[in-house]
């Protein structure tokens, strides 16, 4: 799961790759608990196809499994556990893929990526990244083994995750008007976020391609107050921002904190950055789309997706240099000169 160790894992598939001859990287977090896993079989001197997923899991505290939720289940044709979707399942084909194409001529290298701590807000890939981005070849193109129901998906949107801390003053609710409720504070910061919502639907960008078709705000958890005879004078707000390509989530922040400040009376809360990660936006006609395409059936369909993947944040550090020079939020939509780089996920 998200937040345990993954190192026993990672060492058992390095193991089972390097008795086949396969050359494998590991990338620790500080702690050496946790681990990522690079391997690569075939000629080391050119782009190659890598295959990337990550090894955590949702919890399962409190969920009514009906199945024993770490230990493959078969019933009616059909695997049940944990992560058997989302993504173990495709860890465990890519890791037979692997050790097939080591028996093999290979003309491009097959790599494997192995991941930790995905599931809250992609953050043990950035270290394997760092080592990739250094290397003196890259992969050509990266599939991301998320469940698509076998389609290709070829975007997804930007996330940006914050923390909302709503400051009031303290005291005795039977003098409650004499002192700033920090819930208050908060319900006022959601009505600004609320409208700011309402603008983006109804006047922002707009891509028809997902379920949901523009950039959306949402609180997740709010936190305040100590008993109903106190004012309170703390109270925290976890919300996200999922952006479209064109959209920025820091101009949508700032949009908000204008709308709360409106009126002048309210203080605004102090805003602290948690997470994010980048869009990915992949051209539909781009090489890499193609190569897949030429794989799999005709009917194939071509989508994209409501949820978030590791392929965002490779898009972006490739092409970081091209952003920076455009001025431009990832996603920013311009043709790159490696178009076949740009991350679809199937």
């Amino acid at each position: 799961m998200s937040h345990t160790p993954n190192l026993a894992l990672i060492e058992h598939v390095a193991r089972v790759l390097g008795a086949a001859g396969i050359a494998c990287t590991m990338v620790k977090d500080d702690a050496g608990a946790c681990a990522n896993l690079f391997a690569s079989t075939g000629p080391a001197d050119v782009p190659g196809v890598m295959l990337s997923g990550h090894t955590d899991v949702v919890p399962v505290e409190g969920q009514p499994w009906t199945t024993p939720p770490f230990k493959a289940t078969v019933c009616d044709n059909r695997l049940y556990g944990r992560g058997s979707a989302d993504m173990k399942g495709f860890v465990a084909c890519a890791v037979v893929a692997m050790l097939d194409a080591s028996a093999r001529t290979l003309k491009k290298p097959l790599q494997l990526a192995l991941s930790y701590d995905e599931e809250i807000g992609c953050v043990g890939v950035r270290r394997l990244i760092d080592v990739l981005e250094t290397a003196p070849v890259r992969p050509e193109l990266c599939v991301v083994g998320e469940p698509t129901m076998m389609q290709i998906a070829t975007g997804h949107k930007g996330k940006a995750v914050y923390r909302a801390v709503c400051c009031g003053e303290e005291g005795h609710s039977a003098l409650a008007p004499r002192y700033r409720n920090a819930i208050h504070v908060a319900t006022d910061w959601i009505v600004a976020m609320r409208a700011a919502q309402q603008q983006l639907a109804q006047h922002g960008a707009y891509d028809d391609g997902y379920d949901v078709p523009y950039s959306t705000i949402h609180v997740g958890t709010i936190h305040g107050g100590k008993a109903l005879n106190i004012v309170p004078n703390e109270c925290t707000l976890d919300f996200e921002i999922r952006t479209l390509a064109n959209d920025r989530a820091d101009a949508i922040l700032d949009d908000i904190r204008a709308r709360a400040a409106h009126d002048g009376h309210t203080p605004l809360p102090d805003i602290e950055d948690v997470n994010a990660y980048p869009g990915l936006d992949t051209h539909v006609a781009s090489d890499a789309v193609r190569f897949l395409e030429a794989l799999l059936p005709p009917d194939t369909r071509k989508r994209k997706v409501a949820f978030g993947t590791e392929g965002g944040l490779s898009w972006l550090r490739v092409f970081s240099s091209w952003r920076n020079r455009l001025k431009g939020p990832p996603g920013f939509g311009f043709t790159p000169w490696h178009e076949s780089a740009r991350i679809p996920t199937l």
